[in-house]
């Protein structure tokens, strides 16, 4: 979970220095993709760059240059003030033999250097995921995917037209709106966002799928409206969709149902799992940012 991973982070940066280490760049098949990245301390790690022999490796060459950096500051046990070479180090890792890993890639990690308290230094590498899902209704589905998505990379706007079905926990990643009528607040979606439709009602959820439409008519800023339901209900929304003016181009953007095939099982924790799976198969499609040159 973000947040958990950034308390974490947070906390461990109070008692003490950390070394940040970070994929820069990959090519081949590797672990984790660029940008991924640990936070590692003298007694534990926050993060992770992907695991096996490869995160292993890179968390005892970071923990060395926290104890360089100890020794050149003549502080046992603290950071202090590292000196330009230890501030900063890369290293080259081929993940083949000599790691006795098979993925046959190369990766480029960044070793950083953060004494403790340091916060304002990682500020900016830990920042809350943008994608941004818009969720219609907080039956037990909504529930059992905002669990879930709180630990995926996306921030969550919650629509309801009814305000005691929100939990009471707050969560960083979780924006509760109270709606009435639901399909209002369609107009104040962060652009880009991915759209879920599962309200209590047959009757608002035609509403929402409507005003979305509407908005991506105007503005095209709505990359995926997805509404819960079967084949039987969306040919009936169709129907009447077609009936208030929109054309089959314009109703082929609603997917339903929702979440990736051949997931048997109607438990809420099920359909979400389904459905949070479909929505990073639309993330992993996007064009991908981690070749380099190694």
């Amino acid at each position: 979970m973000w947040s958990d991973t950034f308390k974490k982070v947070e906390q461990g940066l109070a008692q003490g220095p950390l070394c940040w280490v970070e994929v820069m760049e990959s090519r081949g098949s590797v672990p984790r993709e660029r940008g991924a990245w640990m936070a590692v301390f003298a007694d534990r790690v926050a993060g992770t760059i992907g695991g096996g022999h490869l995160e292993f490796d890179a968390i005892d060459r970071a923990r060395s240059l926290l104890r360089d950096a100890a020794l050149q500051a003549g502080l046992p046990g603290q950071a202090g003030q590292a000196g330009p070479a230890l501030a900063e180090h890369q290293h080259r890792y081929p993940l083949g033999p000599s790691l006795g890993q098979c993925c046959g890639g190369v990766v480029m990690l960044r070793f950083v250097l953060v004494p403790q308290g340091r916060m304002d230094m990682l500020r900016e590498r830990l920042q809350p995921p943008r994608d941004c899902v818009a969720l219609f209704g907080a039956g037990h589905v909504g529930h059992a995917l905002v669990r879930l998505l709180c630990n995926l990379p996306y921030r969550v706007m919650w629509v309801d037209s009814r305000d005691s079905v929100f939990p009471e926990e707050e969560h960083e990643l979780v924006q509760c709106e109270y709606s009435d009528p639901v399909q209002s607040a369609v107009a104040d979606l962060p652009t880009g966002s991915q759209v879920l439709i599962m309200s209590f009602s047959h009757a608002e959820d035609l509403e929402v799928v409507a005003q979305c439409l509407s908005r991506q008519r105007q503005h095209g800023d709505l990359p995926y409206v997805g509404l819960i339901g079967s084949a039987t209900k969306w040919a009936t929304f169709r129907r009447r969709l077609r009936e208030r003016g929109f054309s089959d181009a314009e109703l082929d953007h609603v997917t339903c149902p929702i979440g990736v095939p051949g997931i048997k099982g109607k438990e809420p924790e099920v359909i979400a799992v389904a459905v949070a799976a479909q929505l990073l198969q639309r993330r992993s499609a996007a064009p991908a940012q981690n070749q380099g040159n190694l």
